[in-house]
């Protein structure tokens, strides 16, 4: 006879993280326990995700714009919104500076109040008060101290992990998806196919990228979106060789011939039954890849090739600290913002390396 369990049975509560467990395959099993093993690499993976967390939502964190206002009964969010001076009692039709010590006295007549997010200021907002000439030491006002122009350090760190971040993901990403591709292609078809993209592709990376990328964006003023396509010309290669290694092994074992022998075709072939075999050596690299494209963005803006002046730059601040040697707390906040950064990365790359690889196993 079947018996229901009850609500207060313990053995009840383990149903639902058991069947999520038998979901995974056994090897897939296994990855994860070796992965969670290394616990330097487990830790490092949620530290990680856990400051790129807080610095998505930057802008309730550091910021020249309240949260939230209440003003005559009303609320505004200029952190999503501008709004004009008006708004507020205020005669010019130009975005409010809640700064202004006469546009806060204009709330406070209304018995309104303003919510500040911790830091009161933006990546490029300047400090016009400062008691000494910028670059400014750390202070109660500036916790890290001003850069050069005045500008919030604290802030322009927030700011610039998030965008070095993202343009890293994005980076590894497209190019991971190019290069997976490519090697696909290769490997698979193989003969002319294979010789002529590897002779092509052998050109193509004898080309000195890095000269190439400081000619280019001294033509045209580079942007996010620009260095990112010029970035993804040379960055794709990184997993072709590996791919196609993998495209070449399998390519010929029987249950592709099996596969070929019944009509399936050959792109099902390939990204059904041969893909899933080179994703554990694509995913094992995509840690490093990501290192290595925040580390390219940086190089860039220290060189001054970068991003955009005046844009939040974990390079640019390393620069001033180069150019500010009677401010240290410039090249050191950056310094330990990126060597932070990067070996929580080698960190999570290692252990997912360890983690698929066969010959491995943790207790």
């Amino acid at each position: 006879m079947h018996q229901t369990l009850k609500q207060d049975d313990p053995a009840a509560t383990d149903i639902a993280p058991a069947r999520r467990a038998n979901r995974l395959s056994p090897i897939n099993r296994r990855r994860l326990q070796n992965f969670k093993a290394n616990r330097r690499g487990y830790w490092s993976l949620w530290i990680f995700l856990f400051l790129f967390l807080v610095c998505l939502f930057s802008e309730f964190l550091a910021n020249d714009k309240p949260i939230l206002v209440s003003y005559d009964g009303g609320y505004y969010t200029p952190v999503f919104k501008n709004y004009p001076e008006t708004a507020f009692g205020g005669e010019f039709e130009t975005e409010t500076d809640y700064r202004d010590p006469f546009v806060q006295d204009l709330i406070k007549e209304k018995n309104g109040w303003i919510l500040w997010p911790p830091i009161r200021y933006s990546y490029n907002t300047i400090n016009l008060d400062l008691p000494v000439p910028a670059p400014a030491p750390p202070s109660e006002e500036n916790w890290l101290g001003t850069d050069d122009q005045g500008r919030d350090v604290v802030a322009r760190l927030l700011y610039g992990f998030r965008i070095s971040v993202l343009f890293g993901l994005t980076l590894t990403i497209i190019s991971s998806a190019v290069g997976v591709c490519a090697g696909a292609l290769q490997g698979y078809y193989g003969g002319w196919v294979d010789l002529l993209a590897q002779r092509a592709i052998e050109i193509w990376t004898s080309v000195p990228s890095l000269y190439l990328l400081i000619i280019i964006a001294s033509i045209i003023e580079p942007n996010f979106w620009i260095l990112l396509g010029i970035l993804l010309m040379f960055s794709w290669v990184a997993l072709v060789g590996v791919v196609r290694a993998e495209f070449l092994r399998g390519r010929n074992f029987e249950y592709v011939n099996a596969a070929r022998a019944l009509g399936v075709g050959n792109v099902t072939i390939m990204f059904k039954h041969l893909l899933p075999n080179a994703l554990v050596a694509t995913v094992t690299f995509m840690p490093f890849i990501l290192n290595g494209s925040i580390t390219t963005l940086t190089s860039l803006d220290f060189l001054g090739f970068g991003l955009p002046p005046g844009s939040p730059s974990l390079g640019e601040l390393l620069a001033q600290g180069k150019s500010n040697l009677q401010a240290p707390w410039l090249g050191l906040s950056g310094f330990f913002t990126i060597a932070i950064m990067l070996s929580l990365l080698i960190f999570v790359g290692e252990a997912v390396r360890d983690a698929l690889d066969p010959r491995k196993t943790f207790q």
